[in-house]
């Protein structure tokens, strides 16, 4: 494989978590008005909600089979679209059931999407000998930016759904499509594995700290993007407006620490930036449960952008550093554990602020966040830096 192509397979790749980092803010940002759109009740949204990820990580192991079969470039191609109109139809129904399915399918394709692009994601890191994954994942941050800003000039103008959503869909839906054709799996040389070789199959025991670093990481994320809000205005006294700051302050450092993370574990290696991160977003959450008032509580939400930032995309990294084989099939497993951290992490945080104080509720994924440091051997060697310095692809064979 040609570096220009693996160039071009970068760009298009970024391009595709780009538009899947706008659809998703897209959709999370308006569930409001999609509950006053379909008449769904309070008691019966948690279930439309919670349908999603189920539904998403049901998806991620069929994914598992798929690409074994048509590899995971074809299954980006077409669940991508899907996504986007599955978005698009959110917005355009007007019974109950409408938007069952208009969920249901965008939670499938979601999954498949998730799986799939982090696969290509690997694959490609593998084949540049040097850590990328970090970028795609920032410009993944950059449109989840750019996705709830277009969500406020809706509300702000007060837009229909469909209105909201179609001009953006008819420009990402071309724009994702015609990309496509350049999505490329590269294969390389793999540093830092534990000597799994080609066909050797994914070994749950060997999986599973990983596996829980995802979960820990999601239920910190899952915090932050559904009880920032409410516990800047009710714990720490923040105003109706300052209290829609600290997700936004979360996102942008989210992005600037993906935007150098790749820097950082070249440099250093894998394993202390994930152990960095991990205890910056512990520092981050024990300031949120500390802070006396809205301001200390918004610099706090922003040190946990800067920590949680690093530790996703590296997880993806070990997966397949970890089973260089079967790095899509590990990919494909390691990627159901976001959507069990996003299921217990909120319902979790909920039913502990409830019953005894929202404070000491952030104490729950401070301690789960910091467990990764244990964990971080599992990330690999220092050799994980993938050559250090290297910045050019290696050219490879198309795996």
């Amino acid at each position: 494989m040609t570096d220009a192509r693996l160039r071009r397979g970068r760009g298009s790749l970024t391009v595709s978590f780009f538009v899947q980092g706008v659809t998703f803010a897209l959709l999370v940002t308006r569930i409001p008005a999609i509950q006053d759109r379909y008449g769904i009740s309070d008691g019966l949204l948690p279930a439309f909600l919670a349908a999603v990820p189920i539904l998403a990580g049901a998806a991620s192991v069929a994914t598992e089979k798929v690409v074994a079969r048509v590899g995971p470039a074809v299954v980006l191609r077409w669940a991508q679209p899907f996504v986007l109109l599955a978005l698009l139809a959110a917005g355009l129904g007007s019974e109950l059931w409408h938007a069952a399915v208009a969920l249901g399918l965008f939670g499938i394709a979601v999954g498949a999407l998730d799986a799939s692009m982090n696969m290509l994601g690997v694959s490609l890191q593998r084949a540049y000998g040097r850590s990328i994954m970090l970028g795609f994942h920032a410009a993944y941050s950059l449109g989840g930016i750019a996705g709830a800003s277009l969500a406020w000039v809706g509300a702000h103008w007060h837009l229909s759904l469909f209105v909201s959503y179609l001009p953006v869909v008819a420009v990402l839906l071309p724009v994702a499509f015609v990309g496509s054709r350049w999505y490329v799996a590269g294969e390389g040389p793999v540093p830092g594995g534990t000597g799994e070789g080609k066909g050797s199959g994914v070994v749950l025991k060997v999986l599973l700290p990983l596996c829980l670093v995802m979960t820990f990481a999601y239920i910190g994320d899952s915090t932050v993007s559904n009880w920032s809000a409410k516990y800047l205005q009710d714990v720490l006294g923040g105003s109706e407006e300052l209290a829609t700051v600290p997700y936004n302050a979360y996102m942008v450092t989210t992005l600037l620490g993906r935007a150098v993370g790749d820097f950082g574990v070249r440099r250093f290696g894998a394993v202390v930036v994930v152990r960095a991160g991990a205890v910056l977003a512990g520092l981050g959450f024990a300031l949120v449960a500390v802070a006396p008032g809205a301001w200390v509580g918004i610099a706090a939400f922003t040190v946990l952008g800067l920590g949680l930032s690093v530790i996703v995309p590296q997880t993806f990294a070990a997966a397949g550093r970890l089973f260089p084989g079967d790095s899509d099939a590990a990919v494909a497993r390691l990627n159901v554990f976001n959507y069990v951290g996003f299921l217990v992490g909120s319902p979790l945080v909920g039913a502990l602020g409830d019953a005894w104080s929202y404070r000491g509720a952030m104490v729950v994924p401070m301690v789960l966040v910091l467990v990764t440091v244990v964990y971080a051997t599992s990330f690999g060697s220092r050799e994980a830096r993938y050559g250090g310095g290297h910045e050019r692809p290696r050219t490879v064979d198309v795996g």
